[in-house]
């Protein structure tokens, strides 16, 4: 059993310290809003993750899990102290690290013995330096300062936390390779790798990672936008090449862009951090632009299909989240198009399982209607836009959507549906890299 500090309680912060409860370590998480802090003690989950909830209440009930606004009892709880804080983008696409330095400031001064102090934080390279200087201005006693990405998919961050594919652990202090070495053991029974590397190489392949797949998925996408114009199906182009094991089936799945917290971010903070050293990533600004255009794709063909009338039309939206299995709208697609669709006097009606509260608190969530079931959506709706791949989504009922709108018409960012199929069954049915049967 060790004890352990998390400081920050967001996605990764509290999957985190949940899943290092669960394997029999005491841990206190940290956080400075006072409500949230109090929400959780009462054995609520402030996010939506599945299974999180789970684990949640029953380390709380076995007294693992506990939480506080003090940094000081964090810091005098734990041995090992993970920073689990925002790096949100600046406007020049830079990582801000001010709530991590400023953290490692107050830590410092706070330490009265060794500490693992832990970034798993996506950040740049270099940060573990910056912060090993932010605590060594205060500091009387001896510390590491580790780099340990998380690699976690939002929907899935339980497994992916208990089941790692890989641990990431970014230090050259033997006493802490020993510490964490220990810690993840549990997690790694199956066989898969703990790396051990400098803090340096650690940063930056939680960027590469990110980046690649961020770039996989944008190749996809313009594969599909060329299959649209020659004729072909991206379907099975998919599969043709998916089949070779050297590119693999996963993210070949093409759609309206990516978005979420990690890939967008971490795309433009490895751009930014070659500019500062003068390396131009020239495949990663051709990755961005893309997938910015991507996400609003559809909007020219919802436009053509209503031959630019689209003023006082009702256009359905399934699917807020940027991905399926969590409540996370950032950067999502849905965004991109409602907006659009709102510019252009369309009314928006719109339903998601899990992401509509975070919407509504939008400026943009003040402009459209909101209902409780995919089916209300439908309700005098001109057309149907799908832009979240939920599950329940898959297998609707086919008559009664026709029977709740006034036209049979599906623009789907997400292609989830067969076209011979929705053209059997009486459907304009718009997707992504594959034909338009009228």
């Amino acid at each position: 059993m060790k004890k352990i500090t998390v400081v920050g309680t967001g996605y990764v912060g509290l999957v985190t310290g949940t899943c290092f409860a669960e394997t029999g370590n005491d841990v206190l998480c940290v956080d400075i809003d006072e409500a949230k802090v109090e929400m959780m003690r009462a054995g609520k989950v402030p996010i939506y993750e599945p299974n999180l909830d789970t684990y949640f209440e029953r380390n709380i009930s076995a007294g693992r899990l506990n939480f506080t606004t003090s940094l000081e009892e964090g810091v005098a709880h734990g041995n090992i102290i993970f920073l689990a804080l925002p790096t949100p983008p600046g406007e020049d696409g830079s990582a801000d690290l001010s709530y991590i330095l400023n953290v490692a400031d107050q830590l410092g001064g706070m330490m009265k013995e060794y500490k693992v102090i832990v970034d798993k934080s996506t950040v740049p390279v270099g940060t573990a330096e910056k912060v090993h200087a932010a605590l060594a201005k205060h500091a009387s006693v001896d510390f590491a300062v580790v780099s340990n990405p998380e690699f976690l998919r939002e929907g899935f961050a339980v497994s992916d936390f208990m089941k790692p594919d890989r641990v990431v652990v970014g230090t050259r202090d033997e006493r802490a390779i020993k510490i964490m070495g220990s810690l993840y053991k549990p997690f790694v029974r199956q066989g898969n790798p703990i790396y051990f590397m400098d803090e340096k190489s650690a940063e930056l392949t939680k960027y590469a990672a990110n980046s690649f797949l961020a770039t996989k998925i944008t190749f996809m996408n313009e594969v599909a936008n060329f299959c649209e114009l020659v004729g072909a199906d991206v379907d099975k182009v998919r599969i043709g090449i998916g089949s070779d094991t050297r590119i693999g089936k996963r993210f070949l799945f093409p759609g309206i862009g990516y978005g979420g917290s990690c890939f967008p971010k971490d795309v433009q903070a490895l751009v930014k951090s070659g500019k500062e050293k003068n390396f131009d990533f020239q495949i990663l600004d051709a990755v961005t632009k893309v997938n910015h255009e991507q996400k609003t794709i559809l909007f020219p063909k919802i436009k053509n299909f209503f031959k630019g009338e689209l003023k006082g039309k009702k256009i359905a939206i399934w699917g807020l989240s940027f991905k399926p299995d969590t409540d996370d709208t950032r950067e999502a697609p849905s965004l991109y198009m409602i907006e659009k669709l709102l510019n252009a006097g369309v009314n928006v009606v719109a339903y998601d399982p899990e992401a509509m509260d975070n919407f509504k608190s939008l400026s943009i969530g003040k402009q459209m209607s909101f209902v409780t079931n995919e089916y209300d959506a439908l309700d005098g709706a001109d057309a149907l836009l799908i832009c979240t791949e939920w599950s329940l989504f898959r297998n609707p009922d086919f008559e009664k959507m026709k029977s709740f709108m006034n036209d049979a018409v599906i623009f789907d960012g997400r292609n989830l549906f067969d076209v011979e199929d929705m053209n059997a069954k009486g459907f304009y049915y718009s997707s992504i890299g594959r034909k338009i049967i009228n």
